[in-house]
């Protein structure tokens, strides 16, 4: 594998970085329980899963 002879300078990787920026996550609110969540993610809601304003999964109940 080749490797570099020589430094990189800082002025160099910084240039490098400039393209490399934060962005705030795109935020939706569900049609069906009125919550705030990420879009193109599921999301939990008083035990239940829901996607798309639509129940997915339900928790169910712990055996004793």
């Amino acid at each position: 594998m080749p490797n570099p002879k020589r430094r990189h300078s800082q002025q160099r990787s910084a240039k490098r970085r400039t393209h490399y920026k934060a962005t705030a996550a795109t935020l939706s609110t569900d049609a069906a329980t009125g919550e705030i969540h990420v879009r193109h993610r599921a999301h939990v809601s008083e035990g239940k899963l829901y996607y798309k304003g639509k129940l997915v999964a339900e928790k169910a109940p712990l055996k004793a």
